[in-house]
């Protein structure tokens, strides 16, 4: 079937090391790259009826897939998919869209309130399913609704309430659903001033995170009551190696790929840096990246 194999969109065996922000992975069975919302629908369709497994991917900068890479199909909704408008103080995203694509937007536009989304290296797909947010703004204060699709290929608008986000939660994993576009509610505010919100937020991100080397940003999510780089930093694994992984020296919540890493020193650098906190303090860190393929 064309979809799945012997078109231009599709790949045989793609190399996942190429498409994730960690560096990192194995070769997908097949990698699709869908040209419009009606390639999505088609596509999961298919998957569905013949049972296959599939896993939707934006940026790939929340995501570790193994080093054995994915027996299925990837399906990235990325650049393809990322159309932007503007309607007074509304903006309409397509799921492919990047986060700091629709931030510039809303400067140009001089809309506020999503000025913490400017340095989030995600696409509003991922933000909608994990609820993502940063500087003390979240998506979910923003968002009006979410069209996504389920694995029927029905179509459907959720209200923010319908789609009960949380701290890097939300329904659309629980339900197998897949985000199509969202719309969100800005307010006018002023141009110079938004930006130099945006600067100031970006200034922070490059004093306070290792940008430089490949990662998927927090690894862990915040602990209720504590911070994640700080437990990780009190237990003594700042620096911290295994392999070509390592915990930043920059900033302890980040594990980093230093160059030559694979997806099995992450994991164990992960595994390790739970059980330490979890020896040290009695608190259970949770993984905010997703696992993909078998480890």
């Amino acid at each position: 079937m064309c979809i799945i194999s012997g078109c231009d969109n599709v790949s045989v065996d793609e190399p996942m090391y190429k498409h994730t922000t960690f560096r990192v992975g194995g070769k997908a069975d097949y990698y699709v790259m869908p040209q419009n919302i009606k390639e999505v629908s088609m596509l999961i369709s298919f998957l569905k009826k013949s049972n296959l497994p599939y896993y939707i991917l934006g940026n790939g900068s929340n995501v570790l897939v193994s080093d054995d890479g994915y027996r299925g199909v990837v399906i990235r909704i990325y650049k393809n998919i990322s159309d932007i408008t503007i309607d007074q103080t509304k903006i309409k995203a397509s799921a492919g869209a990047l986060l700091s694509n629709v931030s510039i937007a809303a400067c140009n536009a001089g809309l506020r309130n999503f000025e913490f989304a400017a340095g989030i290296p995600g696409t509003v797909g991922g933000a909608v399913v994990m609820n993502a947010g940063a500087y003390g703004g979240e998506i979910k204060q923003v968002l009006i609704d979410a069209t996504v699709l389920d694995e029927n290929g029905n179509r459907f608008i959720l209200s923010n309430d319908e789609l009960k986000l949380g701290y890097r939660t939300s329904i659309i994993t629980k339900k197998g659903y897949t985000v199509l576009e969202a719309t969100i509610q800005l307010e006018k505010g002023n141009i110079s001033e938004i930006k130099k919100v945006m600067d100031d937020f970006r200034q922070r991100r490059i004093d306070k995170q290792p940008l430089e080397y490949p990662s998927a940003g927090s690894t862990f999510k915040r602990p209720e009551g504590f911070f994640a780089g700080k437990l990780i930093m009190d237990a003594g694994l700042k620096g911290y190696q295994l392999g070509g992984a390592q915990i930043s020296d920059k900033h302890c919540g980040f594990i980093i790929n230093k160059g030559n890493a694979t997806a099995a020193d992450i994991l164990k650098l992960i595994q390790y840096t739970q059980s330490k906190v979890f020896e040290q303090f009695e608190v259970k860190l949770e993984t905010e990246v997703k696992m993909l393929g078998r480890f």
